[in-house]
């Protein structure tokens, strides 16, 4: 797991937020449970369609990311890419 992907997925608030991707605005729902060391995280579009979901386990063999039915690739781009957005 890069570093890139860890801190920006760790810069999205817990809980509720909202954030722009791609000129899009998202709902953004982020649980951590297992005393950090798992993360759930659920984005849906504002108005549209589009969808977001993965699993992020920090275990001591190292980072895994499991992405909910969709390509690894775009939870990817849209962890980093996201931009947090006041409520």
């Amino acid at each position: 797991m890069t570093d890139l992907f860890r801190a920006a997925l760790d810069a999205i608030p817990e809980s509720y937020s909202e954030g722009i991707f791609e000129g899009r605005r998202y709902r953004i729902e982020k649980a951590v449970l297992a005393e950090d060391r798992s993360v759930k995280l659920v984005a849906r579009e504002l108005g549209g369609r589009d969808y977001v979901s993965l699993n992020h386990y920090r275990l001591a063999r190292g980072d895994q990311l499991r992405p909910c039915e969709m390509l690894e690739a775009k939870v990817r781009a849209f962890v980093i890419g996201v931009k947090p957005i006041e409520v």
